[in-house]
């Protein structure tokens, strides 16, 4: 299976051209005779572009491809725009299956008859075709939401089995690399591809889907931020899921969005605060952020809000990781980089061994030219770089419970570079971690946890007179409990002493008398009467 699956993914960027997209000199020079060798597998699609060739290589890869494709869409300072342009398509326009297969897979999975018992108006033609599911438009047709509008998630048939070949392949790739490579174990490869495939295979539970939208729901209600959907959990199924149709605007269409005279820098600063929020204020954050997720209100564009679908995959950090993270950004946004140093040695991060002047220098040469640039002149891909470097010298240490989050980010960058490229992302974020570690710290955490056992204690409260009793009682047996084995001990004193006094006296009968009888007696008198002295002795010891 795995070689199998090797061959199929060589064959296939080999058919694409994909190797011609790799300048020569940074091949190694076993590869490039290996693509001789591999002459029988020319690029058959010689006339279209390379953003053409690489989506379409992708995109008959599968899923796990697909979503990587997703991700380096959101990258615009590391791709040419016509390759960036391409992949963005992968987005929500990756190629559907049969409209008439997903009817059937709906009325499998509600074990119904025909579609219209529960549905009305259902289009056969896909809203849109993802990389796990695609979506189709219809009308609840019963309860008292009957002729709202709906979108129908399916999940793709058959998509199982593409995703275990590849995650099969992926694990035993990462284990290669873990052996071989020096940074195999700072890098943690065999970890991350086990959190990938947590995440990927949480994609096809359409019911944990439900769960995780009715938590952002929650998180976000009334909030003029973000708006998630209502999901009709009547009609949820592990591979179906039914939830309201929302009329936005695709947050990529910038043209759109500024006909609509729609306030854009501040678009974009929400779209920052929206993370934060997520993150540091609910440990609950949207980790499939990319475009094709996001749109926004077609109302209020002076005062915009945004609109999330697609919640697959969601994210959560424990308090410590958090806490580790703000106080990461706050240190980098003062330009702290000694704090910055001491935390990721402080969180284990970086090994406890490492000179931590060394480690705040190196930082600083990363991380001081970004400083003060509006975001469309700073390379985050330089920056990178740079900050990979600077982690392989000091043993830094891949953590695999951020992978998500640091994917998020990128999306979340990519999205205000899209939007507003002048959004200064630091001074945006600056005031929003001061507010959330001060809540952390000040006299707001101590009534956030007044509020937070307030259930705890009232529970408890009618017990108290009860619990103050019992520890009383509890105290006083242990203060009596304490004078009598005092007292015991006293007594034990005592009676070694008398024990001793005897013991001096019979030695003394002894030694008198046995120099008596020496001086006049025989010798075997004198010995009897020495025995006969110690045994008193004995016996007076004891009766003390």
């Amino acid at each position: 299976m795995r070689l199998g699956r090797l061959y199929t993914i060589t064959k296939t960027f080999l058919n694409y051209g994909l190797d011609q997209l790799i300048p020569a000199k940074w091949l190694p020079w076993s590869v490039r005779i290996g693509r001789h060798v591999l002459f029988w597998l020319p690029n058959k699609h010689a006339d279209k572009s390379a953003g053409v060739r690489l989506r379409l290589a992708l995109e008959s890869l599968g899923p796990v491809w697909i979503k990587f494709g997703q991700m380096l869409s959101t990258r615009r300072d590391l791709l040419p725009p016509d390759i960036a342009n391409e992949l963005a398509k992968l987005q929500d326009r990756v190629k559907p299956f049969p409209g008439a297969q997903a009817q059937a897979l709906i009325e499998q999975a509600l074990e119904i008859n025909s579609i219209d018992e529960l549905f009305s108006d259902f289009a056969q033609t896909p809203l849109a075709s993802a990389s796990i599911a695609q979506v189709h438009t219809a009308r609840l047709r019963h309860g008292d939401d009957a002729g709202q509008e709906i979108v129908i998630k399916v999940i793709r048939p058959d998509i199982r089995k593409a995703i275990d070949a590849d995650l099969e392949l992926m694990d035993t790739l990462a284990q290669v690399l873990a052996k071989h490579l020096p940074d195999g174990r700072r890098l943690k490869p065999r970890e991350v591809v086990k959190e990938y495939r947590k995440t990927l295979l949480d994609e096809l539970d359409l019911l944990r889907e439900a769960a995780n939208a009715m938590q952002l729901k929650r998180n976000f209600e009334n909030s003029p931020l973000l708006y998630i959907p209502k999901v009709y959990t009547e009609y949820g199924r592990l591979s179906v899921m039914v939830m309201e149709r929302i009329d936005g605007i695709p947050v990529s269409d910038v043209a759109t969005l500024q006909a609509m005279n729609v306030n854009m820098e501040k678009l974009a600063e929400r779209g920052v605060e929206v993370f934060f929020t997520q993150v540091f204020r609910d440990s609950f954050f949207h980790a499939d952020m990319h475009p094709g997720n996001i749109f926004v209100s077609r109302h209020n564009p002076h005062d915009p809000s945004y609109l999330g679908i697609d919640f697959g995959i969601v994210g959560t950090l424990n308090r410590e990781d958090k806490r580790y993270l703000a106080e990461n950004f706050l240190a980098f946004f003062n330009r702290d980089y000694r704090k910055v140093a001491e935390l990721h040695i402080d969180s284990g991060w970086v090994p406890a061994h490492i000179n931590v002047e060394e480690f705040e220098s190196a930082i600083r040469t990363v991380c001081e030219p970004i400083f003060n640039k509006p975001l469309a002149d700073i390379s985050f891909g330089h920056v990178l770089v740079n900050l990979f470097n600077t982690a392989r010298r000091f043993e830094m240490e891949v953590q695999p419970q951020l992978v998500l989050l640091q994917k998020t980010l990128l999306y979340v960058e990519g999205l205000g570079r899209t939007l507003y490229p002048q959004l200064d992302l630091w001074k945006t974020a600056k005031p929003f971690l001061e507010r959330w570690m001060q809540e952390q710290l000040g006299w707001r955490a101590v009534l956030r946890s007044v509020k937070e056992n307030a259930p705890y204690w009232a529970e408890k409260l009618p017990e108290m007179p009860t619990l103050l009793y019992d520890y009383l009682h509890s105290q006083k047996q242990l203060a009596q409990f304490q004078r009598d084995a005092m007292q015991q001990l006293i007594v034990q004193q005592q009676q070694l002493k008398q024990r001793v006094g005897y013991s001096v006296g019979a030695a003394g009968l002894l030694i008198s008398a046995t120099l008596l009888w020496n001086a006049a007696q025989p010798w075997w008198l004198t010995a009897g009467a020495a025995a006969g002295a110690v045994i008193c002795a004995l016996l007076s010891s004891k009766r003390g």
